[in-house]
């Protein structure tokens, strides 16, 4: 639901000032509306806001305590934020009949549309648009509560911007909520709401407004009469409001679940009729509570009505802590009290420690050094960067892994500039934020080392970075001020963020502290320039991909099958091998999308040679796409004796329980024929022990890596953070922060083979869910959705003997959930190899693999570059013959390392082993040749000098070849030695020298009188000469060229002996 602690409404000015933990009241006669404009206020109300504010203080500056209805006391220790968790937990799943369904992962791995959870709904969307696995303990939800993990930074929720600059914005916050599916609705939800507000937490119902929906024209949706009539009964009608499409329609998105809201909102200060300030930003009247009554779905084409009607309700955690502890701010609540501390606490146990103050809660002009802003940046930013890191999110250059780096470069930014923070300091706060928030959220106890590890990572690479944004900056600064421009360049700003890493509020602080400010008007300009460039891009890309009709499936589609009575199919027979599935009836034809004469993709019959077609069937021995196993393919027959098929089958998709056939028609069809589905198994018997082996792979990672499934504390240490298997290779995602060595691959690669040799049982059984995730070190997907029973697959052992606790050691053997099709035992792989091991993303490795033929081969590659490698080291390169034979052999395994199938632990070796030849024998005979070819060429140019030393004082040219390859120290060496000498300086030298090796060769002259004879325009006429373009330079007293090629070397000697000729200078004799 709309989250009632984020709600964002720009206005002109900073929030207004507060004394430490206490807001004081508005500037005297001004308020601001919600546009950021200015109106009066009454000043009687003003002085009634001043009077209570000033009668709540005391000695230490906290609040009185107010009375509750159970005797408790708001302010009291009885609310702390564990306890405030638990009692609207336990009210809903004790008084109310509400399941308590865990928080999701922060991170929606299974839905694309977002960058992180925004709402508490979001892991119930698919109930909402009636596309959950019927098969799932969450398709049997007809109730559920909890306080969820959310974060809105990116994206259309993004606060991030906001954070620091006043006292109510996070990017991290907790949801507390309830739900209905398609169970209660308006009238339960409402008498829910007021009695746990009123009754449970004992909050004054004299303060408390509500506000309903007050109807769209334009979308041509009517008041919600019947929400303001419940809340009726409650309060009087002047505490009763209509509200816009803005503030009382709910929409997650762009697009998915919607529908009308009503929003609980409370008066901090009571006494009075504060319904003018509800919706008006007022930071006294907030809002607490969205009571979310979903009835549509947004799409394209615009607003549907959803088969079933729900609740989606939330509470903000974080203001209705503050409400009960009686803070004026929610960072003033012991959900954040710890971490200023520590904060506070680390900074001045630095070694170059400065001076710095506790919290004092100041926000606008009173915050002028930005203390208090920072305080609430790094400790908002470190709470969002933890939870995301835990749920399998990593620090990145594109999506929720941008927006992690930008939060975290953020903090780092703050605690360095206006804290005084040393470097490195953000990931040691993670520490205190397990000790206060690790009971409710266990899984950052457990992924703490990986957290940290992250963080400490991050800050050091930002680090680096800083000085060089500090340099641009201050480089454009140096340009402008001395001109009097006081405008920052919005375009510089623009790349200070997107090249450099400093967010925009970054860039506008340090241009407030140099008196300018920052053309955010081209800023924004720019950034709407990239994002058309990424929109225009993905637009081409989608096009590309829609040169048919859409054929995914949608709430409209699955909703309009169940009203047809369109049965889930069945898919039993999956796991079936090598037999034909008869009598299976065609339920429903999809053309796609818009198709149909009910426009929602449905028709009874499709001709032949239909393109693309859709079938839907009672049941299938198919495979859909899923679990990160690609779909079966094969045909569908129109019975089990025939051959010819009615369709091929390319892809299989499921929707909602809905199997969904997807190829081409080569005969017609009909709603209610029966057709037999005819799986490729020699297709699938690729696939399956890809599939089997990635489950090995897991278990041979978890052993080498952190030394077993069961010995390892952190969970998000070498945890899966995806993978894919088709008929080709296997592909597995995990968490790791470096590169695998070569010997920790040879080692990863041993454990799956020894299982292959070993030919373990491989055995799958469906399982209750809660018995499974009861077994000792069973592995899952984090984020995943899994159904109830489950299927549980376990290499070695028997899931019956793990159930039973029958099974010794649990974590010798991979254990995984899995509903995919395997092999029922390991020596049907016959072979495994890593062909490959990057990193994707930060802290996020990958590893492709094969088996089988494709192992074979590979392995046969390595075993061949292996020999290759031994015949090079056993090359004697101590003649100049051997040594260029070594060269090109070195070139050629480079290339054999690049194009080969080699395995991973190989491309290492290879390249290790390079680099020994290299740095050995290579370079030695290099060395050795070298130094004989510049013997051989001193006693060439000792000859040149006598010959030049015979002319006497004659100014004579002389052109030469002395072969020593391309190394212009070499000549400079030899030239200075001896044609540099005072009895040869008079005379004009050009020496041609030859690459035998690299194939080229290069033209060295000099001149000591340009005007008689130009060096350059000499050595120009010799490359000119050859026939050959070159590349070169110099001037008119030295220059050199190289020339790509040998071919032309005769040529260009005598096209330099005749440039000599015209010139008139004498040429000596050869």
């Amino acid at each position: 639901a709309s989250c009632a602690s984020q709600k964002r409404r720009r206005t002109k000015s900073a929030a207004p000032t507060h004394e430490p933990s206490v807001m004081t009241s508005w500037p005297a006669g001004w308020a601001q509306n919600v546009d950021g404009t200015e109106h009066v206020v009454d000043e009687a109300e003003q002085a009634k806001v001043a009077a209570v504010l000033e009668s709540r203080k005391t000695p230490d500056g906290a609040a009185p305590a107010m009375a509750s209805s159970d005797g408790a006391s708001p302010g009291t220790t009885k609310w702390t934020a564990t306890k405030i968790r638990d009692t609207f937990v336990g009210f809903f799943e004790h008084k109310h009949g509400h399941t308590h369904w865990p928080s999701s992962s922060v991170v929606p791995h299974e839905d694309p549309t977002l960058l992180f959870a925004n709402a508490g709904m979001n892991q119930y969307k698919s109930i909402f648009l009636g596309t959950v696995d019927p098969s799932t303990a969450m398709a049997k939800l007809k109730r559920a509560c909890n306080s969820q993990k959310c974060i809105r930074a990116g994206g259309k929720h993004n606060d991030l911007d906001d954070v620091g600059k006043d006292v109510y914005h996070h990017t991290f916050f907790e949801m507390l909520g309830n739900w209905s599916f398609g169970d209660y609705f308006k009238e339960e939800a409402i008498a829910m709401a007021w009695a746990c507000l009123t009754e449970e937490f004992g909050l004054d119902a004299s303060r408390l407004y509500a506000t309903y929906f007050g109807g769209d024209p334009k979308e041509g949706l009517e008041p919600d009469e019947e929400a303001k009539a419940l809340w009726l009964k409650y309060l009087p009608a002047e505490r009763v409001l209509p509200g816009s499409k803005k503030d009382n329609f709910w929409e997650m998105g762009d697009t998915g679940p919607c529908g009308p809201c009503t929003e609980i909102h409370y008066d901090r200060i009571g006494g009075r009729n504060a319904a003018h300030l509800v919706n008006e930003d007022d930071p006294n009247v907030l809002e607490i509570w969205n009571n979310v009554f979903i009835q549509y779905n947004r799409d394209s084409s615009g607003l549907k009505v959803l088969p079933a009607k729900h609740v989606d309700t939330g509470m903000g955690f974080e203001r209705l802590a503050s409400i009960l502890q009686n803070k004026m701010s929610n960072y003033d609540t012991d959900i954040f009290t710890p971490l200023f501390e520590e904060i506070r606490a680390l900074v001045l146990s630095s070694s170059d420690a400065v001076a710095l103050g506790p919290y004092e809660g100041r926000v606008g002009e009173a915050d002028a050094d930005l203390k208090d802003t920072a305080y609430r940046v790094v400790a908002d930013h470190v709470r969002t960067l933890s939870f995301a890191i835990a749920d399998g999110a990593v620090p990145d250059k594109l999506g929720r892994g941008y927006v992690l780096r930008r939060v975290l470069r953020r903090a780092v930014w703050f605690a360095q500039r206006f804290l005084h923070a040393p470097k490195g300091f953000v990931y040691r706060l993670v520490g205190k934020l397990c000790e206060v928030m690790g009971a409710a959220y266990p899984e950052l106890v457990r992924a703490r080392d990986t957290i940290e590890t992250i963080l400490k990572g991050e800050e050091a690479d930002f680090n680096r970075t800083i000085d060089k944004g500090a340099k641009f900056f201050a480089k454009k600064v140096d340009e402008l001020l001395p001109k009097g421009v006081k405008v920052f360049s919005g375009r510089d700003a623009f790349h200070l963020s997107g090249s450099l890493g400093f967010p925009l509020d970054l860039t506008e602080i340090m241009c407030e502290e140099r008196g300018l400010t920052v053309d955010v008007a081209e800023y924004e300009a720019a950034l709407a320039e990239e994002k058309a460039k990424n929109e225009a891009a993905l637009k081409k890309r989608k096009a590309a991909k829609s040169s048919t009709a859409d054929f995914t499936m949608g709430p409209e589609q699955t909703a309009a099958l169940t009203s047809q009575n369109v049965p889930k199919t069945e898919t039993g027979a999956k796991y079936s091998w090598h037999q034909r599935l008869a009598g299976c009836r065609v339920e429903a034809i999809y053309l796609g999308r818009g198709a149909g004469p009910k426009k929602d993709g449905f028709v009874e019959s499709a001709p032949a040679d239909t393109p693309q077609v859709g079938i839907v069937l009672d049941k299938t021995a198919f495979y859909a796409e899923m679990g990160g196993q690609t779909a079966d393919s094969g045909a569908l027959l129109a019975s089990n004796a025939e051959e010819d098929a009615v369709m091929t089958v390319e892809d299989v998709q499921v929707y909602g329980g809905y199997v969904v056939h997807l190829g081409a028609l080569a005969a017609p069809v009909t709603v209610g024929t029966t057709l037999a589905c005819d799986v490729d198994y020699d297709r699938r018997s690729k696939i399956a022990p890809n599939h089997t082996m990635t489950h090995v792979l897991n278990f041979a990672l978890r052993e080498v890596l952190v030394g077993g499934a069961s010995k390892h504390d952190d969970e998000a240490k070498c945890a899966q953070r995806g993978s894919f298997v088709d008929d080709e290779r296997l592909r597995f995602d995990f968490a790791w922060d470096a590169p695998l060595s070569e010997a920790e691959l040879r080692a990863v690669e041993s454990i799956c083979r020894r299982q292959i040799e070993e030919g373990l049982a491989v055995d799958a059984r469906d399982t209750p869910l809660a018995t499974a995730l009861a077994i000792p070190s069973l592995r899952h997907m984090k984020g995943e959705t899994y159904p109830d029973p489950v299927r549980v697959v376990a290499v070695g052992a028997t899931v019956e003997g793990l159930t039973a606790s029958a099974v010794a050691d649990p974590g010798a053997y991979s254990i995984e959930l899995c509903g995919g099709t395997h092999l029922r035992n390991t020596a049907d792989a016959v072979g495994f190899v890593v062909l490959d091991e990057s990193g994707i993303a930060k802290g996020v490795r990958r590893i492709v693999a094969a088996t089988r033929e494709k192992a074979a081969e590979s392995l046969a590659a390595g075993t061949a570059m292996r020999e290759y490698f031994a015949g090079l080291e056993a090359l004697d390169a101590s003649t100049e013959a051997a040594a260029a034979e070594l060269d090109a052999g070195i070139k050629k395994a480079r290339t054999m390392l690049t194009e080969a199938p080699l395995p991973a632990a190989d491309k290492i070796l290879g390249r290790d082993k390079i680099a020994a030849l290299v740095a050995g024998p290579l370079k030695a005979a290099q060395k050795a040749a070298a130094a004989k070819k510049a013997q051989v060429a001193a006693g060439a140019f000792g000859d040149l000098a006598a010959r030049a030393d015979a002319t006497g004082d004659a100014a004579t040219a002389f052109v030469a070849r002395v072969d020593f390859g391309a190394d212009a120290k070499l000549w400079q060496k030899l030239h200075k030695t001896h044609l540099s000498k005072p009895q040869t300086r008079s005379n004009f030298f050009l020496v041609v020298s030859a690459d035998a090796i690299d194939g080229k060769f290069v033209v060295f002259a000099t001149s000591p009188d340009p005007k008689l004879l130009d060096a350059k325009a000499w050595a120009q006429a010799a490359v000119d000469g050859s026939g050959t373009a070159g590349k070169g330079g110099g001037k008119a007293a030295s220059a050199n060229f190289v020339v790509p090629s040998l071919e032309g070397i005769d040529a260009a000697i005598a096209a330099a002996k005749a440039h000599v000729a015209a010139s008139g200078v004498a040429l000596a004799e050869a």
